[in-house]
């Protein structure tokens, strides 16, 4: 196998995981009052006996796509069949396009249950001569071993005649290593694929010191993922069946995607464990955060959405609701360590949110908001950019209005006017900056600009600020039309806990074209992820507290009709 079809191998234990689960998902189910066993299988990823422990991450599909299509087409309406099947063949057709094999005839009779992918190692020879390069390992659990070993020598025979490169074998404690060298008279050219077959499972590597190294961690415990006390401790936390697994160790994640030899802050311990698991509208991901600083046990503060939903309108892009907002930044703040990838993604994003504002969002906002809140990004009537507007429960001994008078003069400080006007039956305070300009065509006319940097009012139990006077009338003229009672929200949280810390809450369908914009890379994983993404309607995020040290959330990708 040359380069190009161990790679796209690898693609397909990545790909498949989110394309041909997730994509048909919404097609295979909706018609039916079936499930995949209850939304997937209970068992771990068997491959992460030969991942190491300090692995920095690993992508386990744990239901084959033979048995989820056969699914699909035993439970499918008649009309939908066609349609699943064919993203399907889609998928198959493009991962394995430049390989020259065939799916269903050379890799499907043996494929088994799992497929597992990882990044080992983040410099797998520690050469700095030769650069920086990652250990990458495949493992493929197999139905038939000796249909398996057929294929191997079909493709090593295949390349032999074809002149392309030369196969070096190797024994190493009692299993057989294959590996690939081009052939060229440069006899330094790296190897370029490696394979073995060791118990059920068939390995693929780009070097036989990763296969070695896989070797050697199933025969010492010690060496293994699956012996690691912290990602058997997450799992205990996700207790729902399941159709695939990813881990991450998230600095030495975040080194691989910097290609970086080493991890920034190697002294920072943080895993994060997902399970996928298949429910009756859509996808949901369980994730398991382990190394959040404090072992005391946090139960999730909330049995129902918070009343301050009723002031989002149902036509919302992104909300963010919940309780106590000073208590979670806190939590964010004491609950990461200083330096993880996390902590400072975070304040990254804090960082953008204050600087249009000319806020300290921790000591200004977020000191005082102690009840209910809601921030919510509504579609601007003018086609210009999203306008924003958030909501506050005042709490008893908490002085909002005080917080509010200090926001009013920093509005002055920056050069803006307080004033109020009317709107509906409230009076709302507005921040204003007044300007003019001269009519187009050279007349001695002009004309009066209002620029609004935002405007707030009050109702008995809550504050609300918004960017402009047309997101304040959206926020009070939504208590007819809220998010909170909009259906689709209510199929949006429906496979979310019940008791739980909050929503954060995307309508895909209006997010897309700014998360596209703002963050390119979201375009890579569409297209690695292609038929989820294209049946995405919404996605949900919910956390569920803190125990032992291992922090809970659940995402749910609401699929459908576009």
């Amino acid at each position: 196998m040359k380069l190009r079809t161990f790679l796209s191998i690898l693609a397909v234990g990545v790909v498949l995981l989110l394309s041909i689960a997730g994509g048909s998902l919404y097609w295979i189910l909706s018609q039916s009052p079936l499930n995949l066993l209850a939304g997937g299988v209970t068992a771990q990823p068997a491959a992460a006996i030969v991942i190491p422990r300090q692995a920095p991450v690993m992508v386990s599909l744990l239901v084959s796509p033979e048995r989820i299509e056969a699914f699909s087409q035993l439970i499918a309406a008649p009309a939908n069949r066609r349609r699943s099947l064919r993203e399907i063949r889609e998928v198959e057709k493009s991962l394995l396009a430049k390989t020259g094999l065939n799916y269903q005839k050379e890799i499907q009779p043996w494929l088994g249950d799992e497929i597992t992918l990882a990044v080992t190692s983040l410099d797998f020879d520690r050469n700095p001569e030769n650069g920086i390069k990652p250990g990458y390992l495949l493992a493929v659990q197999t139905k038939d071993a000796e249909l398996a070993k057929e294929f191997l020598q079909s493709s090593y025979s295949r390349e032999a005649i074809a002149g392309t490169s030369d196969l070096v074998f190797e024994q190493y404690k009692g299993v057989n290593l294959i590996a690939q060298r081009p052939l060229s008279a440069n006899k330094n050219n790296v190897t370029l694929g490696s394979s073995a077959v060791v118990a059920d499972f068939v390995l693929f590597a780009n070097d036989p010191k990763v296969l070695r190294d896989a070797i050697n961690n199933v025969q010492v415990p010690g060496l293994n993922l699956k012996g690691a006390n912290y990602y058997q401790q997450a799992l205990k936390t996700i207790e729902d069946p399941r159709i695939g697994l990813v881990y991450g160790n998230l600095p030495a994640l975040s080194a691989w995607i910097a290609n970086a030899p080493v991890p920034e802050t190697p002294e920072v311990a943080q895993m994060l464990t997902v399970a996928f698991s298949i429910k009756s509208e859509g996808l949901a991901a369980q994730t398991a955060l382990f190394g959040v600083e404090g072992a005391a046990k946090r139960i999730p503060a909330l049995s129902q959405p918070v009343g301050a939903l009723n002031y989002v309108p149902a036509n919302t892009i992104v909300t963010a609701a919940g309780t106590n907002l000073n208590q979670f930044w806190q939590t964010v703040e004491t609950g990461l360590a200083a330096n993880s990838p996390l902590q400072q993604l975070v304040k990254q994003l804090i960082s953008r949110l204050e600087a249009p504002l000319g806020l300290n969002l921790p000591e200004d906002i977020f000191k005082w908001v102690k009840g209910e809140y809601s921030l919510a990004l509504v579609p601007n009537p003018e086609g210009d950019q999203p306008d924003w507007i958030f909501v506050a429960q005042k709490v008893p001994g908490v002085e909002t209005s005080s917080a509010i008078t200090h926001l009013d003069d920093l509005a002055k400080q920056q050069g803006y006017s307080v004033g109020s006007l009317p709107l509906f039956d409230s009076t709302v305070t507005a921040w204003t900056k007044l300007s003019t300009a001269t009519e187009t065509g050279g007349g001695s006319l002009a004309r009066l600009n209002a620029q609004v940097k935002g405007v707030h009012t009050n109702t008995d139990q809550y504050e609300i600020i918004a960017s402009s006077v047309e997101a304040m009338s959206q926020a009070l003229a939504a208590q007819k039309t809220s998010l909170i009672d909009s259906e689709k929200f209510q199929q949006a949280i429906s496979a979310l806990p019940r008791e739980n810390d909050g929503y954060f809450y995307v309508d895909w369908n209006k997010s897309e074209p700014i998360i596209e914009q703002k963050l390119p890379i979201v375009r890579v994983i569409q297209l690695a992820g292609k038929p989820l993404f294209n049946n995405l309607r919404s996605l949900t995020l919910s956390s569920q507290g803190t125990e032992q040290g291992i922090a809970r959330a659940t995402v749910f990708f609401k699929l459908g009709v576009r």
